[in-house]
């Protein structure tokens, strides 16, 4: 978000938790990228807020209602307000429960794989309309194909990324794999370690598609311990997932931290490839 406007958001979901009778003196920015991750005090409860504009705030919520179970690995909403969308100032703000971190911060690739397969069995139950995987690559080759939009992209990238969206978007449906709802950004930045075990966050993402999708995000000794996967299809969709991530960090509106750096990182990859790398080593190697 941008910074002129994070005073705006942060006072937005302050006076929306108040209006609801959960007590706030203060607030802290957990994170800020296209949307801002707040926690408010004293009633430690996490806001997340994104312009009025930002449609799947709906869905994210629609979904954490529906995987409220005691097995589902996904961060809950808080229980003290009704679970919905908010709104104030042309923001949107929806309320989550806040976890304490535990040290190690990372999870454990055993459990985050484990994880993710029970968040796969979890919404293969639910019927809920989401985007397909295919929708999501549209609108990353519209991105690239709008100089408009994609300012700072060199016409040899812009022509680079169009190819290779387009070429593994059409080799992926072609295989005809098995298709599910998926998280659809299941990356280690969408997962919290904390004393119930890892919790999946960022619902906002989910999409059709086959698994394989989402263990393009993931690092590689998470996916190989995951059952099932197919190699092949994985390494498709890990360079596709490469190539969308490169197009939303060229985004001129797109307020990711150190986007331009990011950009020029998975643009090497995903023109070293194939085989394409995970994306969580591209993103940092270190």
């Amino acid at each position: 978000m941008d910074s002129s406007e994070v005073p705006r958001a942060v006072a937005a979901a302050m006076s929306i938790a108040s209006a609801l009778d959960l007590t706030v003196n203060d607030a802290i920015v957990l994170h800020d990228s296209n949307r801002l991750a707040l926690r408010l005090l004293p009633c430690d409860v996490l806001a997340r807020v994104a312009h009025e504009a930002h449609a799947a705030a709906g869905l994210e919520v629609e979904l954490g209602k529906r995987l409220a179970q005691p097995e589902s690995p996904v961060a809950r909403l808080d229980p003290r307000v009704t679970p919905r969308v908010y709104g104030s100032d042309r923001f949107v703000v929806t309320f989550w429960t806040y976890y304490e971190p535990v040290s190690p911060p990372s999870v454990a690739p055993a459990h985050y794989a484990r994880a993710l397969e029970q968040l796969h069995a979890g919404l293969r139950k639910l019927d809920v309309t989401t985007p397909h995987f295919t929708d999501r690559v549209a609108e990353a080759e519209q991105l690239v194909a709008t100089p408009d939009h994609t300012p700072a992209l060199a016409d040899a990238d812009r022509e680079l990324l169009s190819g290779v969206l387009r070429g593994l978007k059409g080799a992926i449906a072609d295989r005809g794999a098995a298709e599910q709802l998926l998280h659809g950004e299941p990356h280690p930045g969408n997962v919290l370690s904390t004393k119930r075990g890892p919790l999946f966050i960022d619902l906002e993402t989910a999409c059709r598609g086959p698994i394989e999708f989402d263990l393009a995000h993931v690092p590689d000794d998470v996916s190989e311990r995951y059952s099932d996967a197919n190699q092949e299809l994985l390494g498709e969709c890990r360079g596709l997932v490469l190539a969308m991530v490169a197009a939303w960090r060229c985004d001129r509106t797109d307020q990711f931290p150190n986007r331009h750096q990011a950009a020029r990182k998975l643009l090497n990859a995903v023109r070293d490839g194939p085989p394409y790398p995970p994306l969580n080593l591209v993103m940092d190697p270190a």
